[in-house]
């Protein structure tokens, strides 16, 4: 079996167990931090393909994959205090950060609160630094965008996204997963047939989704209101060099999001738009990904 695909565990202080992938390799450490819908498992060709110089860890975020979900989350800091326990428990230091999707939002918030920690920051197909939004939908069955909900009981009632895809995951329906991966982010290119059934398993193991949805929607570390939270201005404690990587067809971050990072990160951020590229870039373009991040994380 290949090293990559055994989960280690480790207990936090909080009463959570994480569980993660590990490859080793050189003195720069690598966290590589997984959207919603996923876990550490869609990491493996990054974590198969990047330098053997760095050394690699990718965590299960709480509720998602291996790991424990004993307590609900209610903001995506609840994630970034989880991966500072980590990182604790594993006496990490001076280490590199990548999120992607979700994993940004988690990532950037993990910066602001512990800048000491992280050496470089790496931003893969991002949330906005003012959250993912959650919109109700008009009687037509059309994104209502006057109506962002702000609750999360609504989020938990909205039949559309969170009980649909619940339900799937209660079902274990992975051929409807499939659906909405194929419309909405394996739009280019699909895994190869062993991958992809691996990761439509692993998605199953998701317990937090309305929570992960509201806390998206709640998220805001910008210094502009929107109708679902107040700017924190904590964008503005972030002072690691940040790479914001996106691509150009991507249909679930749109454009106008990766917009809003740059813009709250006041034009000190590289920027990377990447070609024909979707949501994932693993899959769409994993040879500019991994010559992306080598270059960024070895400049001076």
């Amino acid at each position: 079996m290949n090293s990559i695909d055994c989960l280690k565990e480790v207990r936090l202080s909080n009463g959570e167990t994480l569980a993660y992938r590990e490859r080793p390799g050189g003195e720069q450490v690598i966290l590589l931090v997984h959207g919603n819908m996923t876990s550490s498992k869609h990491w493996d060709l990054l974590m198969e393909n990047l330098h053997e110089g760095f050394h690699i860890i990718a965590p299960d975020l709480r509720g998602f994959g291996g790991s424990s979900y004993n307590t609900r989350i209610t903001h995506i800091s609840d994630f970034a205090e989880d991966l500072k326990r980590f990182v604790d428990a594993l006496s990490l230091k001076d280490f590199h950060l990548v999120g992607w999707s979700t994993g940004g939002m988690v990532c950037m918030q993990y910066c602001a609160l512990y800048p000491e920690d992280c050496h470089k920051l790496i931003l893969m197909a991002s949330g906005s630094t003012r959250g993912y939004p959650f919109y109700g939908m008009t009687p037509t069955g059309q994104i209502d965008m006057e109506n962002r909900f702000t609750t999360l009981q609504e989020i938990e009632q909205d039949p559309y996204k969170t009980k649909a895809v619940q339900y799937l995951y209660d079902t274990k329906n992975k051929e409807g997963l499939r659906a909405i991966w194929n419309a909405a982010i394996y739009t280019h290119r699909q895994p190869q047939p062993e991958r992809y059934e691996a990761y439509l398993e692993d998605m199953l193991t998701q317990r937090n989704l309305a929570d992960v949805y509201y806390s998206l929607n709640t998220f805001n570390m910008s210094t502009i209101d929107h109708e679902a939270g107040k700017g924190t201005g904590e964008v503005n404690h972030i002072t690691q060099p940040v790479l914001v990587m996106y691509g150009d067809r991507d249909f679930v971050v749109v454009e106008q999001m990766t917009n809003e990072i740059i813009e709250d990160f006041g034009g000190k951020a590289k920027v990377v738009k990447m070609e024909n590229c979707g949501h994932s870039p693993l899959i769409d373009n994993l040879e500019q990904l991994t010559s992306e991040i080598e270059k960024f994380l070895l400049e001076g």
